[in-house]
């Protein structure tokens, strides 16, 4: 009996062939794979859960078993012979993308996919270095690598899979579901970090927690933000009405109670395809110290999206906004959203980057080697960052309280305090260098405070201002008197 394989076809797709001729067009077999079936008599039995998943999934009634997506080629670094058959541990985009070609691409040219690329990042100098050492000792880390990054960074933003002699994959990095993981076949992402294997269940994968469990915490808190906004209180009060398993899920036609993650940034709206590059819907990057155009972030990595303008983004993303909100609702959103942006770039993050460049002479040579560099990366990298992704997420309290209050409070109270020590120090070396380089410190400090966004520090707010104050509260005790 001919095995059953899988080709790709140019004009119809999938399609099986059964001895010469056809057997079924699209992403379905007939019937369950001689190769498959031997898998499935097994792992009936010594893996009853995943079984059960796969049971559960659309690929079970398509007839895509265990060696359609395990299966490999002799020569792949990470196949071993099992049973008879060669099969790799790893399925990876480029084996999803057999069948899935279009959401592959998509999802190889977005940010998601090149999340590893962290790796070399500040981020990951103090997981590898200043939280971390070198005991986790495996084969393909003979000198050791630090267990804070392999179980923390890694697991989100995804490991450098490697494969030993043995065909085994280091324990370093694998198990790893990181959504920018590097394959041993060289692809970059993977697939199972939103699409939980083996049942790869679509509600899930529209779920918000789904997203949570990478996009929480200090830097980037948006699970808690949707939480607290009223789209995540909508969805929570109704999610017995957002028939989440529907095949289509289209906003505004299959639901309309509210909105989730997959809802604004990927899925499908009556005028838009589900798209898997969760970028195109995005028109500010808000992870640098300064946001940054997404097209611009983009062409830095070499992305497809380089050629996608800001503002073709937007209106995608106010596409999904107008199924639920009129038009000049979302103009007025986006106002606010811009604004408080421009708030934050001009009044800490543009001359907060200018006095932590004049104060790098002052400083020890190593990162995170002073007090000023956990209080400025602090400042940008949570403070900064929580803002933003409030403000974007409508999020009041993230954008006020756990947002600007917090960076306003350590602008003031810490990193200029910790700016002026350094140029006492300075001067106090005798060093002419340092003794120059404390000067123009001192004198930016005094230009950045002598602002309007910031002269109230030194007690020279003008009279009209102080004016305008003290009539704002007049005004609002009378109103609540």
């Amino acid at each position: 009996m001919m095995r059953t394989r899988i080709l790709m076809g140019t004009a119809l797709g999938l399609m099986v062939l059964l001895g010469a001729a056809p057997a079924m067009a699209g992403y379905m077999l007939t019937e369950i794979s001689a190769e498959s079936a031997a898998c499935i008599k097994c792992h009936k039995e010594q893996s009853p859960v995943i079984y059960e998943q796969w049971g559960d999934s659309k690929h079970y009634r398509g007839n895509i078993g265990c060696f359609e997506c395990h299966k490999a080629e002799k020569e792949d670094l990470d196949a071993y012979e099992h049973y008879g058959e060669n099969i790799a541990t790893i399925v990876s985009p480029k084996d999803c993308a057999r069948c899935h070609e279009k959401e592959v691409e998509e999802f190889v040219g977005s940010h998601h996919a090149k999340a590893g690329r962290i790796m070399g990042s500040l981020d990951n100098v103090l997981a590898e270095v200043v939280e971390g050492n070198r005991g986790f000792v495996t084969p393909m880390f003979p000198m050791g690598v630090s267990a804070a990054a392999v179980s923390g960074c890694w697991q989100c933003h995804g490991s450098e899979v490697k494969v030993m002699e043995d065909g085994r994959l280091d324990p370093a990095t694998w198990p790893n579901t990181g959504i920018g993981r590097i394959n041993p076949d060289g692809s970059e992402g993977s697939c199972s970090a939103c699409h939980s294997r083996h049942a790869f269940s679509a509600a899930q994968a529209r779920n918000p927690e789904n997203c949570g469990k990478c996009h929480m915490g200090p830097d980037h808190p948006q699970i808690e933000i949707y939480n607290e906004s009223k789209h995540g209180i909508a969805f929570r009060a109704n999610i017995d009405k957002m028939n989440l398993d529907s095949p289509k899920w289209i906003v505004g036609e299959d639901y309309s109670a509210a909105p989730t993650c997959a809802t604004c940034h990927m899925s499908a709206t009556k005028d838009q395809p589900v798209t898997h590059d969760v970028g195109m819907r995005i028109s500010w990057n808000n992870r640098p110290a300064v946001s940054i155009r997404p097209e611009v972030s983009d062409a830095k990595m070499g992305l497809p999206g380089k050629d996608v303008p800001w503002q073709t983004r937007r209106a995608n993303m106010q596409n999904v906004c107008t199924n639920c909100h009129n038009q000049n609702y979302v103009d007025a959103f986006y106002l606010q959203y811009d604004e408080l942006l421009e708030l934050y770039h001009d009044k800490f993050a543009k001359p907060g980057l200018e006095l932590m460049a004049l104060a790098k002479p002052l400083m020890k040579p190593v990162a995170f080697g002073n007090k000023i560099d956990w209080t400025w990366f602090e400042l940008w990298h949570h403070e900064g960052r929580r803002a933003r992704h409030g403000v974007s997420m409508m999020g009041p309290d993230y954008t006020h309280w756990h947002g600007t209050y917090e960076i306003a409070k350590h602008f003031y109270s810490k990193l200029l305090p910790e700016l002026e020590e350094l140029i006492e120090k300075g001067r106090a070396t005798g060093d002419a260098e340092k003794a120059k380089a404390a000067d123009a410190l001192e004198a930016k400090i005094d230009e950045v405070l002598s602002s309007n966004n910031h002269r109230w520090f030194k007690g020279e707010m003008s009279p009209e201002e102080k004016a305008e104050r003290k009539a704002r509260q007049q005004e609002f005790q009378s109103r609540y008197k």
